[in-house]
């Protein structure tokens, strides 16, 4: 599988011409849904979802039930459900977006975990019960510390991780905390630059 990271959330995931696209959001570059044959979204924040993008695209978009998304059809998932997305197999996990501050944001947010093997948590921290050979970990957000990134992918403990929800933080910042990820978590860490494929 060829995984590609766009800016911040994004993520382009290839395999013998199959395209799913995960989380192509407002500050996501157009070029992420090129050929997508489907789109999974976490939540309906913008900086996980472009409406208008999406709207005009044509393929199946794929969210949570209980979000709320107007202007764009999705299939509703639910927690738990297992489903086929332009030919991967993916498991949707989790249920809830993380606080911020004050119990808020407190929307439907989804993790998914595709093919079993690569998962997607959105704006969550949330732990599957199986394992994760590639975990996608959002490295910085309002809702989000440097120490609980580092404990979640301790408690995962994927074969590798690879950086995502970093689009808020200069260059400096990023070096930080990629700094702390890789020395404290021994996973195979790693920050794909935007338009970078593994």
């Amino acid at each position: 599988m060829r995984i590609t990271k766009y800016t911040h959330a994004c993520v382009r995931l290839e395999h013998e011409g199959r395209v799913l696209v995960i989380d192509p959001g407002t500050w996501s570059e157009p070029a992420a849904l090129t050929g997508a044959d489907a789109v999974l979204v976490t939540h309906e924040h913008t900086d996980h979802i472009d409406v208008l993008r999406l709207a005009g695209l044509g393929v199946p978009v794929y969210a949570p039930g209980e979000a709320d998304i107007p202007g764009l059809e999705i299939n509703g998932v639910a927690s738990g459900t297992e489903f086929t997305a332009a030919g991967f197999r993916v498991r949707a996990v989790g249920g809830r977006h993380a606080f911020i501050h004050g119990g808020q944001p407190d929307c439907p947010n989804l993790g998914y975990l595709v093919d079993e093997a690569v998962y997607h948590p959105g704006d969550s921290l949330h732990v599957p019960e199986q394992p994760i050979e590639t975990l996608l970990v959002p490295v910085q957000g309002s809702w989000l510390k440097t120490a609980e990134a580092i404990d979640f992918v301790k408690a995962i403990n994927p074969r590798r991780a690879f950086a995502i929800h970093d689009g808020q933080i200069n260059e400096r910042g990023r070096s930080s905390v990629n700094g702390w990820l890789a020395e404290k978590t021994h996973h195979g860490y790693r920050y794909p630059a935007p338009g970078e494929s593994l």
